[in-house]
């Protein structure tokens, strides 16, 4: 459990600060992620990156 809270602590601290690198490799620009502002600031759900980076995590599990 404590793992588990551990990994998503470490994707919410890295994941917001690689958004930019990663929409230069057009991952946050897929048909199914959801950018818009409310009150002056960007809300980002990235739904489609999501599911293909997790398909790419998984698929590299699997291999070894």
């Amino acid at each position: 459990m404590f793992r588990w809270f551990l990994v998503i602590f470490l994707a919410v601290i890295v994941l917001p600060a690689a958004l930019p690198w990663l929409e230069k490799l057009g991952i946050g620009k897929l048909p199914g992620d959801v950018r818009f502002r409310i009150f002056g600031r960007t809300v980002f759900l990235p739904f489609a990156s999501t599911m293909l980076l997790s398909l790419i995590v998984f698929l590299v599990a699997r291999l070894f």
